[in-house]
């Protein structure tokens, strides 16, 4: 008779193959699993998919399929042909892949550590598509570009993902997201994420799954090891300060060539310019600050109960109901609740920006509720149409 632990081993093997072949990924027989164009990209470890970047070997029996040399680690697939016309990816269409793999980030400012994220996103994407959405946060501390500009130069950065880069500004928070996919017709999501933040996200994709979008799976990748994240996460820290300290030299070593020095001045010049001459470095970059940071939130002085914060990975607002050692939780204004760690929230004024103010003030009647209706549905061009013959007495 088999043992109860063979039983839960054999589970978790038979977890990871199902996971590669939704991928639709290939095994070579011994634990490794190939891609659609040959190349070896995971591996079954410990009854997990591990993933690899393209043409990397975890070890000197994994060698890429016959007749195909390996890529380098740093050259992605191509998305589409440079000489055809851009054009964004929208939802499966007939006889298509119904999975989506998909990004959901800061990029604020995008750097030369986001490429290795993007080209690992690529290699498990494998047969699906490939969204990315960058987040829709704007402050004049830990996001000084706002997403249009943002998205400008991410494409110029990364032209290889220059029709997948999504500019949506509905899509605010992952949720946004997920909700908007499953109107596009996906029926199985993976979101690629920073290692940390694996237990966030499959915590709250997962969790309303059946309530506020409905998929067949969601899986959670992190991308790469935890090299890769503090990798993502510090440079663009110091991108920030960079241009805080008004240092162009330390700024364009963390952008990637493709944008080209014109440019960099260019984005270094607007993420100087953008954030608060106020600010301090445990504001822009709590990271590299931690220490006075956590002073600053013990002492009372930011993050206190009842104040509304963003969480700059998930997008999602709320009101902060509890103040831990060095995370909150905090509610949204649908009652949705969220764990965040001091690093990764920024103080708001409101529940959204679109508005400007709280659902308590957005009552029938009122001059709050007015405004934000304009806002929402460029009523001003109506009222002016209606006052223009409106009947004279």
């Amino acid at each position: 008779m088999k043992k109860f632990s063979s039983f839960l081993s054999e589970a978790k093997l038979s977890q990871a193959s199902m996971q590669a072949k939704k991928m639709g990924l290939r095994p070579d027989g011994h634990g490794g699993w190939y891609n659609a164009q040959g190349e070896f990209v995971a591996k079954t470890v410990g009854g997990e998919l591990k993933f690899y970047n393209q043409g990397q070997k975890p070890g000197e029996k994994d060698t890429p399929a016959q007749g195909r040399q390996a890529q380098s680690q740093q050259q992605p697939v191509p998305v589409r042909r440079a000489e055809q016309e851009p054009q964004q990816q929208t939802g499966p269409e007939d006889g298509e892949s119904e999975a989506l793999t998909l990004v959901f980030g800061k990029f604020n400012p995008p750097s030369k550590a986001h490429q290795k994220f993007l080209n690992f996103a690529k290699t498990v994407s494998s047969n699906t598509d490939l969204k990315i959405y960058p987040s829709r946060s704007q402050d004049p501390k830990m996001n000084p570009l706002d997403p249009d500009t943002k998205i400008k130069y991410m494409k110029k950065m990364f032209p290889d993902y220059a029709d997948n880069i999504i500019n949506d500004e509905n899509a605010v928070s992952i949720f946004d997201v997920l909700t908007g996919a499953e109107k596009d017709g996906y029926t199985e999501i993976q979101i690629v994420v920073s290692p940390d933040r694996v237990s966030e996200f499959r915590s709250l994709s997962t969790k309303y799954n059946g309530d506020l979008y409905n998929f067949n799976d969601i899986t959670v990748i992190p991308a790469g090891d935890k090299e890769m994240d503090t990798d993502s996460d510090t440079e663009t820290a110091k991108l920030r300060k960079a241009a805080m300290d008004d240092n162009f030299d330390s700024f364009k070593t963390k952008i990637p060539s493709t944008l080209g020095l014109k440019d960099t001045q260019r984005l270094f010049n607007l993420v100087k310019k953008n954030i608060s001459e106020e600010s301090k470095l445990w504001e822009i970059a709590p990271k590299l600050d931690y220490k006075n940071l956590r002073e600053n939130y013990i002492d009372g002085n930011i993050f206190n109960k009842d104040i509304i914060v963003e969480n700059l990975n998930t997008g999602l607002r709320g009101k902060v109901i509890r103040r831990g050692t060095n995370y909150l939780i905090c509610t949204t204004e649908s009652d949705i609740m969220f764990k965040s760690w001091i690093t990764d929230v920024v103080e708001k004024k409101a529940y959204t920006d679109i508005s400007g103010v709280v659902a308590s003030k957005r009552e029938i009647g009122t001059p709050s509720y007015t405004a934000y209706t304009m806002d929402m549905s460029d009523v001003k061009k109506i009222r002016n149409f209606i006052n223009k013959y409106k009947a004279k007495k």
